[in-house]
């Protein structure tokens, strides 16, 4: 995909879980396609190219494959969408420099894989580090609980996050079967944590901090990065 010609000269990277089931219920999970889509059709249309990488690399579970939603039929019939997330790049195999920003898509599964993956916590530093831009729609700020920055601090430390609720989870009936609660253990972590009503769109940004609460908020998420990256923010 053509970088864009606004001078944004690195791609953003999307990183999907690799997580296919809902802890020991044995229920399938994956990566929320709506959650990939939303975003990369803004990103998309802005001229900003996107890689995808995952934990574990390969075609990732998918989940939520909703294709009465129109920007998710449009890509999942698309061959290029397709053989790109059949062929993520491993995590651990992904070279920070090259991104201007890293996006984690939520689904359940990433609350298995993205907090232990050692690999995403360095990716999120170095980027964020260089000026790059962080994002995360719904489950997908999991990625955030355990990443710090080099001066050893948590990043969402002091700072306004929004993410999958307490109260959404509860709705969904996951709440005894995730491994913890998001919205509190980013708040353990001294995160500021900016609820919504449950379902509402909510994203919230911070510097170059970007979260999204739901899957009603990936299209925002999208949007509010696209503004970042070509407003040329590197502070």
């Amino acid at each position: 995909m053509p970088a864009s010609d606004q001078g944004l000269t690195k791609p953003v990277l999307f990183v999907l879980t690799s997580h296919a089931t809902k802890g020991k219920t044995g229920e399938p999970t994956g990566y929320f396609l709506g959650e990939v889509t939303h975003p990369l059709a803004v990103l998309e249309a802005a001229g900003i190219s996107v890689e995808f990488a995952s934990v574990a690399g390969g075609e990732p579970p998918v989940d939520g494959l909703d294709l009465k939603d129109e920007i998710n039929a449009r890509y999942w019939a698309d061959p290029r969408f397709r053989a790109a997330v059949a062929a993520t790049t491993r995590i651990a195999d992904i070279v920070p420099s090259r991104y201007q920003a890293i996006f984690f898509a939520g689904g359940h599964g990433t609350m298995w894989d993205f907090p232990e993956s050692l690999e995403a916590q360095a990716a999120i530093r170095e980027i964020y580090e260089a000026g790059g831009v962080v994002g995360a729609v719904c489950h997908g700020p999991s990625a955030l609980v355990n990443a710090k920055l080099s001066d050893g601090r948590y990043l969402v430390a002091g700072r306004n996050v929004s993410a999958f609720t307490d109260d959404e989870e509860r709705a969904v009936g996951l709440e005894d079967v995730v491994p913890f609660l998001l919205a509190s253990t980013l708040s353990a972590r001294g995160a500021r944590h900016q609820p919504a009503p449950d379902w509402t769109s909510n994203v919230v940004v911070d510097g170059r901090l970007v979260t999204g609460q739901n899957p009603q908020s990936a299209h925002g998420v999208g949007e509010a990065m696209r503004d970042l990256l070509l407003a040329g923010q590197t502070n």
